[in-house]
């Protein structure tokens, strides 16, 4: 494709040039206007002034505080011209910031209900939720979507892609609201809540790409609180099973990670991640396919972290790979935007329903090398069958 780009940056090259030089024929056609408009005017004063300073109806110094005067607005309406052109460029400049100033949020930031955390349990309940994203409000993604987690339980999603599973991880961080019917944490609707305290108190992220910061572990990890002491971020990485790799390098947790962290590997990356999430101890656990795009060793030591950070928490596993949450206590299908099968796994293939159908299809794949699975190493003392 460098071909087209080059030919499409051309084209944007062409383009700019032809609408300053419209620009600077405006600003010459209004330059040359003035100046012969001016210029015109004092010929015409010095015409009329002549046959004035004659009769003696007109001083000289007076026919000479009009040129004067007149130069002056001359060069004044010749810089006018230029600072307009200015004005024309930072107006375009400017047109995406005002935009984006001008935006008001339809998710207020701050303000609404805090429940006590010693009186939280982290119950998530979707009750008949319907929901469209506002870029494509005529595509329904979520279809009187009905399910409820327990505090303390272990809930995978599974589907199709395009199903809705990641829409219903996102919904529960309240980044959308929903259309229709209600999300309840612990029975109060999130719409109550206040969303800094949702987002930074209640709710563990963990997603497949991790976002790590141009600056040191230490300040990578304490980024899921701020407030938090070197103490506590050392034991938020010894939990997520970081604390030996981070050890090992020559500055330990002042070590600068890189922009997006490109100086460590993927299953440190996550592993830093998990730590982050861990530092704020969530009531609720998020994992989007957090460990879908790792290698299987890194994956089993990734796996053993979350093994640990699970406990005692309400945990929402978003997963492709079946072999992964055989283990959770309710595995939830999702199809076309609704729930359509509920139950454990060895009672969803029993069924013979869509659960059954999706391991037969990566069954048939991992025998065709589509989605070949590597045996975990005994490295980590981590049940095989658990992973996201």
């Amino acid at each position: 494709m460098e071909d087209e780009e080059e030919k499409l940056f051309a084209r944007e090259v062409a383009n700019s040039r032809r609408v300053n030089e419209n620009l600077g024929y405006g600003i010459g056609i209004f330059q040359a206007g003035s100046n012969l408009f001016l210029n015109g005017v004092v010929m015409g004063t010095l015409y009329a002034g002549g046959s004035l300073l004659a009769t003696n109806q007109l001083k000289a110094g007076d026919l000479m505080s009009f040129l004067v005067a007149a130069q002056t607005i001359q060069r004044s309406l010749a810089q006018l011209s230029v600072l307009f052109g200015y004005y024309v460029r930072g107006i375009s400049a400017g047109a995406r910031v005002f935009e984006f100033v001008k935006l008001e949020a339809t998710i207020p930031v701050k303000g609404g209900r805090i429940i006590p955390y010693h009186t939280m349990m982290g119950t998530i309940e979707f009750d008949r939720v319907s929901f469209a994203y506002p870029t494509r409000p005529h595509q329904t993604v979520l279809k009187n979507f009905s399910l409820r987690i327990p505090a303390g339980r272990v809930v995978a999603l599974v589907g199709a892609s395009g199903g809705g599973k990641s829409t219903v991880a996102q919904l529960v961080e309240r980044f959308y609201d929903v259309d229709g019917g209600a999300i309840r944490i612990d029975g109060s609707d999130i719409r109550s809540l206040d969303p800094a305290w949702l987002r930074g108190r209640v709710v563990g992220f963990i997603n497949q790409e991790p976002v790590l910061f141009a600056t040191s572990i230490m300040e990578n990890i304490r980024y899921g609180r701020p407030d938090a002491s070197d103490n506590e971020v050392r034991e938020a990485a010894k939990m997520a099973n970081a604390h030996e790799f981070v050890e090992a390098f020559p500055r330990g947790y002042n070590t600068t990670v890189g922009e997006r962290g490109v100086t460590v590997s993927g299953g440190q990356k996550q592993r830093i991640a998990i730590a982050r999430a861990l530092l704020k101890n969530p009531k609720i656990l998020i994992l989007d396919e957090a460990t879908s795009a790792l290698d299987a060793e890194s994956e089993a030591i990734v796996q053993a972290a979350l093994e640990q950070c699970i406990q005692g928490r309400t945990v929402l596993i978003i997963a492709h790979r079946l072999s992964t949450i055989q283990n959770a206590d309710v595995i939830a299908v999702m199809s076309h935007g609704r729930l359509a099968e509920i139950g454990t796994h060895e009672g969803l293939k029993k069924l013979g329903g869509i659960y059954a159908d999706l391991i037969r299809q990566q069954q048939r794949d991992d025998k065709t090398g589509k989605n070949v699975k590597v045996e975990k190493t005994d490295k980590v003392n981590t049940p095989a069958s658990w992973a996201l």
